[in-house]
């Protein structure tokens, strides 16, 4: 239950009265019909304190975990709402409210004739105020998506993701279970009806979908761009596709309108980021990013990409703070004027993906950096030429772009997360970098070059996972619906049994390669009280466990 002030009511009074003076004194001008999207950003956030509120009014059970496993106090500051009465007294002044966002403390509003900027600046409780939303007419130079049409020399199905050596952690029974990545996106036209995405609607893995660019659950009806994108990440089709992450649960959130580009998709973007974020997402997958716009006097400019400046950078990196890891594509920029990453790829916690054809060399329009600050992005590389992805029913096709590099990591991080649970958001960042291909000479194109996941995995494991000094070993026991196996080493082949007592074989996994340090077995909710043998099979030898299981 939020607990108010005791001032609250004279505060609400204060403020209506202010609210109506400045509305006369100003005498409010409505001119110009069209469609105007207003950005304001308060000064305060009123009587909200972190006092007021408890953690589960504020955000998921999910959400809570993901910030104490990265040891994030909670909630804070960004955490609070923003104050109701500020909303409601721009919504009197005839504007309607489009979104908010706890994050900036600001609110997006919308107005179908021009309202003057000053006069809500002159309002006490705002701190700035500005269109970032006209009828300006698309400019022909933006191309909102880049060289995703454009067809490509055909590679092997998988490659992306054996580039990486991600086909070893599919194979050790890694494909992201149990982790949440929020899709941001322009549109997901037919995810509803391709044939690859069949299993991830079998069983019910696209967990939520929202469009923040109209205010309405539905996300089909738009831009394929983000179906081709979804593909890439929970596509499966034997011999056609193989998705980075195909046991992951999805968010589908639309952000981009593919017809136009203002500011305001900067605003939609960070609404659907703290939607993610309250839901519990562990990562966040942005194949989209701003440096121009329709109207030119909103563009940034290349020293405002230095993690700091741009609008939606700063969103990033709270976002990161929550402990997603915030995945964006660097953008497709190198064979046009802007050449750089976009952001907010630019941000000091956002990992930056680049794009290399099937042989990793470096494309020819994956954007360069780095930094403004000069700090070395993009951050790694994965395979962005030639990628194939699916966006009607039962067609494939090859596409290229940084919009397709940057879920191939997504994914593959997803794998990471689900074998090593510990590890946060920068854990993961850093274990990229360290298995790069570059990683002793990161440069302004590859940045740290193609992660190993092998590399990456080793590397969380030696933080995370203690060596033990026994063969394996096993934890909890007694357990409830499921148990963890430790290895001293990975044992490479993995078979693992779970028989009764009197024989009867209940459960068996067989890897041909299983490079964790870790095994969970999580799927034994239903398996009766009592005593159980565990048998693993490895190639340093059999390994057998008496395991207890017991009702909760």
């Amino acid at each position: 239950m939020v607990r108010l002030g005791r001032n609250y009511a004279f505060q609400r009074t204060l403020l209506t009265l202010i609210i109506l003076i400045f509305s006369v004194q100003n005498n409010y001008t409505f001119a110009q019909s069209g469609d105007y999207y207003y950005r304001i950003t308060f000064r305060d956030k009123g009587n909200n304190t972190v006092s007021s509120f408890e953690a589960e009014e504020l955000m998921s059970e999910r959400a809570v975990e993901r910030r104490r496993k990265a040891g994030i106090i909670f909630p804070d500051y960004h955490d609070l709402p923003v104050w109701k009465e500020y909303i409601d007294g721009i919504s009197s002044l005839g504007l309607r409210l489009h979104s908010s966002s706890k994050w900036m403390n600001s609110a997006l509003f919308r107005s179908e004739n021009h309202v003057a900027t000053n006069d809500l600046l002159s309002l006490p409780f705002v701190i700035d105020a500005r269109i970032v939303k006209n009828g300006s007419d698309k400019k022909s130079h933006i191309d909102k998506f880049g060289p995703f049409e454009e067809q490509a020399e055909m590679t092997t199905y998988d490659n992306p993701v054996v580039m990486l050596q991600g086909d070893v952690l599919h194979d050790s029974g890694l494909n992201g279970k149990g982790i949440l990545i929020a899709v941001l996106d322009a549109g997901f036209f037919n995810a509803g009806l391709i044939s690859s995405l069949t299993d991830l609607r079998n069983r019910q893995g696209i967990k939520a979908t929202y469009d923040f660019v109209t205010n309405s659950p539905d996300v089909y009806g738009y831009d394929s761009h983000g179906t081709a994108v979804l593909s890439v990440l929970a596509g499966k089709s034997e011999g056609m596709i193989e998705g980075s992450a195909t046991g992951a649960d999805y968010l589908l959130l639309r952000t981009e309108d593919s017809d136009t580009e203002f500011p305001s998709e900067e605003d939609h973007w960070i609404a659907a980021a703290e939607y993610a974020d309250s839901a519990g997402a562990d990562i966040i997958n942005s194949s989209v990013g701003y440096f121009w716009f329709d109207d030119p006097v909103h563009n940034y400019k290349q020293s405002h990409l230095d993690g700091n400046t741009a609008y939606i950078t700063n969103a990033a990196d709270i976002a990161a703070s929550r402990g997603i890891l915030v995945v964006n594509s660097a953008g497709n920029e190198r064979d046009n004027e802007w050449l750089s990453i976009i952001a907010p790829a630019d941000g000091d916690s956002v990992l930056c993906v680049g794009a290399v054809d099937s042989d990793g060399v470096i494309s020819y329009f994956s954007s360069a950096g780095p930094s403004a600050d000069k700090r070395i992005k993009p951050d790694v590389i994965a395979q962005g030429v030639g990628v194939t992805v699916q966006i009607s029913p039962n067609d494939f096709m090859m596409a290229s772009g940084t919009s397709f590099s940057c879920p191939v990591i997504s994914g593959m991080c997803a794998c990471l997360m689900q074998a090593m649970p510990e590890a946060t958001n920068i854990d993961l960042i850093t274990a990229l970098h360290y298995s790069g291909n570059r990683f002793s000479r990161p440069d302004s194109l590859y940045g740290y070059g193609i992660p190993d996941m092998l590399t990456a995995i080793n590397y969380l494991k030696d933080k995370y996972t203690p060596v033990r000094k026994n063969g394996s070993a096993i934890g909890p026991n007694p357990f409830h619906d499921r148990l963890t196996v430790f290895f001293k080493e990975s044992p490479m082949k993995l078979t693992a049994e779970l028989h009764t007592l009197s024989g009867i074989l209940i459960l068996r996994r067989e890897y041909k390669e299983y490079y964790g340090r870790s095994l969970l077995i999580d799927d034994l909710p239903d398996l009766k009280q009592g005593v159980y043998i565990l048998r693993l099979i490895t190639d340093g030898g059999l390994f057998v466990h008496k395991v207890i299981k017991a009702d909760r």
